[in-house]
């Protein structure tokens, strides 16, 4: 369902309505632990833990493998160049030119493809849900960040719905123009150029405009809506801590941490 005072989308699901805050919070904690190791034991600790957060996010079916589509094509593609292109170790399976399968590089490609969806995975279920508003003040109210910083920041996402629109104003006009039949790669270049100057236009007349309403003052500025933080919140991040703690326990007791930086254990 979609509020028609808000114009947001109404999911049910207990993740959905916490803080936007804390989803960046709980995906940041999910995140970055899985980045200091490359092994397919933390990775797929991580991703059975994550399928129960997932699940309660509230996106449907069809809006949740969409959204991730992305990630379901990067983990495969990913896995497949490490094979043919890791670090040879072990037997070597294929080899031809400079592709070579061997156990050390499926054993990498296996890690990467589990671990591009153990991070990723996460990261776009909780923020479907986020609204930038919402994060805006959680940024400014809770963590202190420059009021400044944080409305610019939030114009500027307001206004990315906006090239969409404008990408296919542009097409329909160059079409009703005689010029979108042929050079198809010539005519999104020039489209592409067309756009990033009307988004410099905008983004000029957008800061002039804020600077006039007070948004550029430097003394203390109020909002219109309080951002909240309960124990849900709290819990929520909490769970994410203990995720990537419990993937990397997992891998350090069973041997297979990898360090990025240094050696494995």
């Amino acid at each position: 369902m979609i509020d028609p005072l808000t114009a947001r989308v109404e999911r049910r699901g207990p993740v959905a309505p916490r803080s936007a805050l804390a989803k960046l919070v709980a995906a940041l904690l999910i995140a970055l632990p899985l980045v200091l190791t490359i092994d397919v034991v933390s990775a797929a600790v991580a991703l059975l833990l994550e399928i129960p957060l997932l699940l309660l996010a509230g996106l449907r079916a069809k809006e949740f493998w969409t959204r991730t589509a992305v990630l379901w094509i990067a983990a495969p593609l990913g896995a497949i160049t490490i094979a043919l292109y890791g670090v040879t170790s072990g037997t070597v399976h294929f080899e031809w030119l400079v592709m070579r399968v061997s156990d050390g590089s499926l054993a990498l490609a296996a890690a990467t493809a589990v671990r591009v969806l153990a991070i990723g995975l996460p990261a776009v279920v909780l923020f479907v849900t986020v609204d930038p508003t919402d994060l805006s003040d959680g940024l400014a109210q809770r963590l202190r960040l420059p009021a400044r910083f944080v409305v610019g920041a939030l114009a500027g996402m307001r206004m990315l719905g906006l090239l969409v629109d404008d990408w296919r104003a542009l097409s329909l006009a160059r079409r009703a123009r005689g010029v979108a039949d042929e050079g198809r790669v010539r005519r999104a270049l020039g489209m592409a150029f067309a756009l990033f100057v009307l988004a410099i236009r905008r983004g000029s007349s957008l800061a002039t405009a804020m600077e006039a309403r007070g948004f550029g003052g430097t003394g203390t500025r109020s909002w219109a809506r309080e951002s909240r933080w309960d124990r849900r919140d709290t819990a929520l991040v909490l769970i994410a801590a203990v995720i990537p703690a419990t993937a990397l326990a997992v891998a350090v007791l069973t041997g297979s941490w990898n360090f990025i930086l240094g050696p494995s254990v």
